[in-house]
């Protein structure tokens, strides 16, 4: 029998997801590595969320491997699925389910005992600023509200990986900021944090590393510096508008941050006519 072991790392190997005729992720290759605050950031559509169901087997890839620590998802998922903690995009589920139950339901799937429960419960309220009664359904609860009970959920059981989706949204300022204080925390003590935003002020003050999606391509892999870097004298906000307004150039066989270091330069050769096409 397999036992639960460290995961160092996610590794995604030529992934594929398609709806019919769209192609919601295109041969994405990515690795994420323990100790590490990962972000995917894309526009609505890009493949963030596609890409994080996958790993938390939401979603069966229409092709491509996805390992934990070298361990195959499609045999490994009760093992790998027990040191995930997953918030979802949309906080609009389990609507009539008090909330004390919907976090009791995922404490006993975890194994979690009762003390220990509540223990963790009562902290992470408090963290996040969140007193509901016993016996108030999450239909009951603001967006903002339901966003904390789902980062709760998933926090009670103290996953090694947290993979969370737009965990940001909804959130008053002070959980926002409580939110990535543990963050940090979490991977300063060896653990691995992905998750996905479109708000690059948000990425640059968390990530280690980035992946830009666009069309379920990668754009660019590596750090903010090395981004920049490449593109000396624009705003953030600029460079990934250049770089989501083109066509992905083809990736494979390339690592990390070399992804896309011409787009620029590439319109710029162009002329001002490219601009009108």
């Amino acid at each position: 029998m397999l036992g639960i072991r460290s995961l160092k790392m996610i590794r995604i190997e030529n992934l594929t997801k398609n709806y019919g005729a769209t192609m919601a992720l295109d041969n994405l290759n990515l690795t994420i590595n323990d100790g590490e605050i990962f972000g995917l950031i894309g526009h609505n559509g890009a493949g963030k969320s596609t890409t994080i169901k996958s790993l938390v087997s939401i979603l069966e890839p229409t092709s491509g491997q996805i390992y934990f620590d070298d361990l195959d998802l499609k045999s490994n998922r009760n093992t790998i699925k027990k040191m995930i903690g997953y918030v979802p995009d949309s906080p609009d589920m389990f609507l009539k389910l008090p909330v004390t139950s919907y976090w009791k339901f995922i404490a006993s799937v975890f194994g979690i005992d009762k003390d220990l429960r509540e223990e963790r419960i009562k902290s992470l309220c408090q963290i996040f600023s969140l007193e509901v009664k016993a016996t108030t359904r999450i239909e009951e609860c603001s967006h903002g509200m339901r966003q904390k009970v789902f980062l709760i959920g998933a926090l009670i059981s103290d996953p090694k990986i947290w993979i969370l989706d737009e965990p940001m949204t909804g959130l008053d300022p002070q959980s926002a900021y409580n939110l990535k204080e543990l963050m940090k925390d979490h991977a300063g003590q060896g653990n691995t944090v992905l998750f996905s935003t479109h708000v690059l002020e948000v990425a640059e003050q968390l990530c280690d590393r980035i992946g830009i999606l666009s069309k379920g391509r990668i754009l660019f892999l590596g750090t903010m510096d090395e981004l920049k870097d490449r593109h000396p004298g624009q705003s953030l906000e600029d460079i990934y508008l250049a770089m989501v307004n083109h066509k992905p150039q083809d990736t494979a066989g390339r690592d990390g941050a070399s992804i896309y270091n011409n787009v620029i330069a590439d319109k710029v050769s162009q002329g001002p006519e490219a601009e009108e096409k």
